[in-house]
């Protein structure tokens, strides 16, 4: 099993429209990084855990998951960095590989040092755009597609079918 661990604040603060949309809206930005954290987590079959410091949200710890995304607030005085290391920690076994998506040149360090992976935002920013036009042609070749008769029909007996189904004459 693949687990990416996101330092949510540090990955807004990477990717160029994030970082516009933050400046405006903070939770409109958290909101955009877990929808395309759950295009990713869809797509690539990782359990994703996004983890934001209580620093910008003062209150409790709080978890809960959106879209098959785990979204973790951290407790106060608890930095995204610490739960990140203690959640790389908790879940790395022989069958879990653990990665890491952050900027955080420390962090990435300290995560080396627990056998976890790292991932920079642009790294991932990159890998998101990937996937997001991969779906794009998905998407577009399934309505491109035309629907396929079981049974062959002539050209004519085809366009007087497709006269009654629109209702015309």
């Amino acid at each position: 099993m693949d687990i990416l661990l996101v330092d949510g604040y540090n990955i807004i603060g990477a990717w160029p429209d994030l970082v516009e949309l933050k400046n405006k809206d903070l939770s409109a930005a958290r909101d955009i990084l877990i929808e395309k954290m759950a295009e990713y987590q869809a797509y690539t079959g990782f359990r994703v855990i996004i983890v934001f410091d209580a620093y910008y949200v003062e209150g409790i710890e709080k978890k809960y998951e959106n879209h098959k995304v785990e979204v973790v607030f951290t407790r106060k005085n608890e930095t995204a960095d610490e739960r990140i290391e203690k959640l790389a920690i908790e879940l790395s076994n022989r069958m879990t590989q653990i990665h890491v998506a952050t900027s955080d040149y420390t962090e990435q360090w300290q995560i080396f040092g627990q056998g976890a992976l790292r991932k920079s935002a642009r790294e991932l920013l990159t890998e998101i755009n990937v996937i997001e036009q991969k779906i794009g042609k998905k998407v577009q070749n399934i309505q491109h597609k035309k629907p396929v008769s079981k049974i062959q029909l002539s050209e004519e007996v085809a366009k007087i079918f497709e006269k009654w189904r629109r209702g015309s004459d």
